[in-house]
């Protein structure tokens, strides 16, 4: 359930989401038995409708856990399109290529091993869409890592940016952006003002925010 919504829009969203499939309920119920960290289905949907809007066949992930956001996208790419997962730990990278195997999407997926800032640098793009999931204050090296890789049209989402457990919640970024107290340096809240200010600053690209999830940052590159 988010926090940056009412329960209500909660019901709404449930009753009315599409796309899901077997290996995709299974992930959520491992999330929530083990409590791993996953955007959750309605910023799957928006993933997935962001790779439909941009006509994606290309599309770069900051960490990928054991899957979730891009098995979201997968279907969205086509036979013919590439996902690249990253991911430092070994075991959930194989568990993310299991599931997508099960799911019939492991052709379109590249499953790499290590930083995804070193990974990035050997990939030669275009990304239709780049997702960030890594550490928030590595968020901005993660933008201009993929900045030039990005197409007219494509989109940059910054993920868990509103809320991040007990180290951020919306009144600590809005108190933030006011001036009213100053993030500390390398914190969860430094990492996401930062990030925000240094993308809105971007004349290439323009940014809105949406209060789903945990919080999503959408860069359009115009």
């Amino acid at each position: 359930m988010s926090l940056l919504h009412t329960d209500t829009v909660d019901r709404i969203l449930s009753m009315t989401a599409t796309g899901t499939d077997e290996v995709l309920t299974e992930m959520e119920a491992r999330a929530e038995r083990e409590e791993f960290p996953t955007v959750g289905p309605e910023v799957g949907a928006f993933l997935r409708l962001c790779a439909r809007l941009t006509d994606a066949t290309s599309v770069f992930e900051f960490g990928s856990g054991y899957g979730y956001s891009a098995y979201w996208v997968a279907p969205a790419v086509g036979s013919d399109g590439r996902i690249v997962l990253t991911e430092v730990d070994e075991d959930e990278l194989e568990q993310a290529r299991s599931y997508f195997e099960r799911g019939g999407y492991a052709d379109r997926a590249v499953f790499e091993l290590g930083d995804a800032l070193e990974t990035v640098a050997r990939h030669d793009g275009p990304f239709d869409l780049v997702l960030l999931d890594h550490e928030n204050d590595r968020y901005v090296e993660g933008f201009e890592a993929v900045r030039g890789m990005v197409p007219t049209g494509g989109v940059v989402v910054a993920e868990n940016v509103l809320n991040s457990g007990t180290s951020m919640a919306p009144p600590d970024l809005a108190a933030s952006l006011r001036g009213e107290r100053t993030a500390a340096d390398g914190s969860t809240l430094n990492g996401v003002e930062t990030y925000l200010s240094h993308v809105r600053a971007d004349p290439d690209f323009e940014t809105t925010v949406l209060p789903i999830g945990d919080g999503v940052f959408a860069s359009v590159r115009t």
